[in-house]
């Protein structure tokens, strides 16, 4: 009897010790599983934070370099205009050269005011040669428009100094005015030509998707 007690107990305590394996086991795959898709999770994170970190870096290196690209452009823009403005300084001090450019600035006052008496302004050092580019001025006007001009030049009143050249034409009452002084005329210039002049140099924008 003590003998069947004791192989009981032995098989009883062999099963104990093989469900106690088993469920061993079985929680030990559950740690492991559990522990490794945190590990997963946690690397996944990771490495959607450095990418996000990467493509952040990636468009920030390349805004700062569109924005350097763009202040160079603009440099070399604006040496083009001041050049412009130099030589435009060279071409007053120049009289065979900057009185036909004279007689059409006053000409194109006169076209768009059509009045019959006007008065213009200009350097006091151009007086001279403005009296007689208003009356090359003026025949020009006259064939076109059909009736005579009187253009009287302006001997009180004179353009500042700082002007490169070129000339204000005034209405008779004094209430309008034709700005076409040679600065005037090339910031137009700057304006109008400013958009096929960056084409030209640097060719279509690689960010541009509409065209005029």
């Amino acid at each position: 009897m003590q003998a069947f007690i004791q192989k009981e107990a032995q098989e009883k305590a062999k099963e104990i010790r093989l469900k106690a394996d088993e469920e061993y086991e079985i929680e030990k795959a559950s740690i492991v599983r559990s522990e490794t898709a945190a590990i997963d999770a946690a690397y996944e994170q990771k490495l959607k934070k450095a990418s996000l970190a990467q493509q952040i870096t990636k468009s920030t290196i390349g805004n700062k370099t569109r924005l350097r690209i763009l202040a160079t452009k603009e440099e070399v823009l604006e040496e083009i205009f001041e050049e412009a403005k130099k030589e435009l300084k060279k071409l007053t001090s120049n009289k065979g050269k900057y009185k036909p450019v004279l007689v059409g600035l006053i000409e194109e006052g006169l076209l768009a005011l059509l009045e019959k008496e006007v008065t213009i302004k200009v350097r006091e050092a151009d007086v001279a040669l403005a009296k007689e580019a208003a009356e090359d001025a003026a025949k020009a006007f006259e064939e076109k428009s059909k009736f005579a001009v009187s253009i009287t030049v302006n001997e009180d009143d004179f353009l500042s100094k700082d002007v490169s050249g070129g000339v204000v034409v005034v209405n008779g009452t004094g209430k309008i005015e034709v700005n076409n002084t040679l600065e005037e005329r090339l910031n137009i210039l700057n304006q109008v030509a400013l958009p096929g002049l960056r084409l030209e140099l640097f060719g279509p924008s690689a960010t541009r998707k509409f065209f005029d």
